[in-house]
């Protein structure tokens, strides 16, 4: 019998060194389990941040050509403006030159409306302060009890598009 519990103690020590290899292996197995998640991890991350950095570079693309073709829409705007200023300015001679002619009047109204629609401007000029961004002064006159710098006669209206100007006036300064 003594035999028998050699083997049996033989059996359950070579059991308890194997469940303690397999305990190794599992002990052993963590840690390269844990840098192999750890890797994925840093991958995930590094993934993620090329995502956003990727979303954030579309975006800017899109609010870029958004701005892009607003300028565009803008300067095509402004281009046919320019176009009409001579029609405009025919119409307001007339209306000089026949102040009561209704059909003159009408067209003047028209226009004015139309500008308005379009966020085209008349720049003030007749008794304001010459100001260069505004009014391009073409001749300069003696005038008794009048200020310097002081305009006192448009030659050519001056037109304003939103915020730019479209046309300086042409004026004629006090000295």
């Amino acid at each position: 019998m003594g035999e028998v519990m050699d083997d049996k103690e033989v059996q359950v020590d070579s059991v308890s060194l194997e469940e303690a290899k397999d305990e190794s292996k599992v002990v052993k197995e963590e840690p390269a389990e844990n840098t192999e998640i750890e890797k994925l991890n840093v991958q995930i991350a590094e993934l993620n941040d090329k995502y956003l950095r990727v979303a954030a570079e579309l975006e800017n693309t899109r609010r870029r050509a958004a701005i892009d073709a607003d300028a565009a829409a803008r300067n095509r705007a402004m281009s046919v403006a320019r176009h009409f200023l001579p029609v405009i300015d025919a119409v307001y001679a007339a209306l000089l030159h026949s102040p009561e002619n209704e059909g003159i009047i009408a067209m003047a109204r028209a226009i004015d409306g139309a500008c308005a629609n379009i966020g085209m401007v008349k720049i003030e000029s007749v008794g304001k302060k010459l100001n260069p961004q505004f009014h391009n002064a073409v001749q300069v006159i003696e005038v008794a009890d009048t200020e310097s710098n002081t305009i006192v006669e448009e030659m050519q209206a001056g037109y304003m598009f939103g915020d730019a100007v479209l046309r300086p006036a042409m004026v004629i300064v006090a000295k």
